[in-house]
């Protein structure tokens, strides 16, 4: 078989083409951004509400999404019960416990803020906001817990001679703020309207 000097030519071209395709190919760098992460897309329920009223010298509006149950840890005393969130798989936990002297009130107070700022060594900031209507004999504190701390808001009311009640807001999930933000910002809303509307039987 003969070669023209032109085919030749032509095939050494051919060849020199491809070995400059292949070290472009292996001295080129992927083009490639990082996405952001993403979380799954949330559903809210629609704003209802329905009364907490049973022998438990307290009642309260709470929305219809909450599940009520009765407290059954260990050392649960009467009239504790925990306001399961299913949709959210959250808890906002409710202690009472009878006011019987000063120094009971006074301990329970400094409780209060003990477990409040326990999150101290995750959270970024903690404040506290006055819960007060006179005319309900309703009186408290409202801690608000930012940051990846385990409970992202807490409170205490109290009627300053004979009751007090404990509330502290857990989700089951790993403390990110950034991802339970909008669910937080949904529940405190209606944990707001059940601060409202509490009353001492």
């Amino acid at each position: 078989m003969e070669f023209t000097r032109n085919s030749a030519k032509s095939i050494a071209t051919g060849i020199l083409s491809i070995v400059m395709l292949l070290l472009a190919a292996c001295n080129s760098q992927p083009d490639y951004a990082p996405k952001p992460r993403g979380y799954a897309r949330l559903y809210f329920p629609k704003r209802a509400y329905q009364q907490y009223n049973t022998d438990c010298p307290y009642t309260f509006t709470y929305p219809t999404y909450a599940v009520v149950e009765a407290d059954k840890t260990a050392g649960a005393k009467p009239c504790w019960i925990n306001l399961q969130l299913p949709q959210f798989k959250g808890t906002l936990h409710l202690s009472y416990q009878p006011v019987t002297s000063k120094k009971i009130f006074n301990e329970l107070i400094e409780d209060a803020h003990t477990f409040a700022f326990k999150h101290t060594v995750k959270a970024t900031s903690i404040d506290e906001g006055i819960i007060r209507y006179p005319d309900r004999k309703v009186y408290g504190i409202y801690y608000t817990i930012d940051g990846n701390a385990a409970s992202s808001a807490q409170f205490f009311l109290t009627d300053s001679t004979h009751h007090y009640l404990r509330g502290a807001l857990y989700f089951n999930t790993e403390p990110k703020l950034d991802s339970i933000q909008p669910v937080l910002d949904f529940v405190k809303k209606d944990m707001a309207v059940m601060i409202k509307s509490f009353r001492w039987k």
